[in-house]
């Protein structure tokens, strides 16, 4: 099946995109909402520095889709809430997606709807609820010709890491990628794995289905970049960056980077002295 919608997501130049993630309200965990605290402002801001999508929930698409014209990012709609990034984690776990998700997705005009494939540590009733999920959304998103990112996530032990930490294992990565495949994802957002130099082996298990890299948690911005260029040449479709993007003191300037290393082929190092020169000149 054509999946049209993704010709608002991916960049005619480069076949590749950039998709900001601010969904991070919907799981439940004050931390997460450092930076975003005001979603108004928030998705204004990423209008304005236009990286290809942004990746909202139901209650706070309006914020990007009321916006007129056409020259703004596309919308990916998260489907799906759990409980699992807390520290400790509650007795009681759960993950569930959102009734009729594939039908909100078309009444907001999304180009995309994105649900977990979460793996965690003697838990595996969560990765039972998040193949539910999937295989549910996987046939009304067919119905509607919607395209469906899973995201496959491999965590850490919760008790040692303090919660939504990546278990950066390559192997654990590459089966929890396939499995999102054999699922039926139509793009899969993935884990980055400790040695990046071995992303090519996520990218191959993935076969034809585009891989956009997932950002984790904050780091200086010559590391992002430098990454960010390490897994294109691995292969990977695009790039799912959130708390690097929103908890920037420049988010215009750092998606601006990202977006001509994505797009443009600019080298990390080149990318970072404009930004750096931005931000040194005051320009925001």
């Amino acid at each position: 099946m054509t999946l049209f919608r993704l010709n608002r997501l991916f960049n005619p130049r480069s076949g590749r995109a950039l998709d900001v993630a601010v969904d991070h309200g919907f799981f439940g965990e004050r931390s997460f909402l450092t930076g975003i605290e005001d979603m108004r402002s928030v998705v204004a801001t990423l209008v304005e520095a236009n990286p290809d999508a942004v990746q909202l929930t139901l209650g706070q698409a309006r914020h990007l889709q009321s916006v007129p014209g056409r020259a703004k990012p596309a919308l990916v709609l998260r489907t799906d809430v759990a409980n699992v990034y807390g520290n400790p984690l509650d007795p009681h776990v759960f993950s569930h997606h959102v009734p009729h998700a594939i039908e909100e997705a078309v009444r907001l005009d999304a180009v995309a709807v994105c649900v977990n494939l979460m793996q965690l540590p003697g838990r595996p009733e969560i990765r039972e609820a998040c193949i539910r999920s999937i295989t549910a959304l996987r046939a009304e998103a067919t119905r509607y010709g919607m395209p469906l990112m899973v995201e496959p996530l491999v965590m850490a032990d919760n008790a040692t890491s303090g919660g939504y930490m990546v278990d950066g294992d390559v192997d654990k990565i590459m089966t929890l990628v396939r499995q999102a495949v054999e699922l039926g994802a139509d793009l899969v957002k993935a884990d980055p794995c400790d040695d990046v130099e071995e992303y090519h082996r996520v990218v191959e298990v993935a076969g034809d289905v585009p891989v956009l890299v997932r950002g984790g948690g904050r780091v200086p911005d010559g590391e992002l970049l430098e990454r960010t260029a390490a897994v294109l040449r691995a292969g990977a479709s695009g790039i799912v960056y959130g708390r690097n993007v929103v908890q920037h003191p420049d988010p215009a300037g750092i998606t601006a980077a990202l977006m001509s290393v994505l797009h443009d082929g600019v080298a990390p190092a080149d990318a970072l002295a404009t930004l750096q020169a931005r931000t040194a000149g005051g320009d925001r």
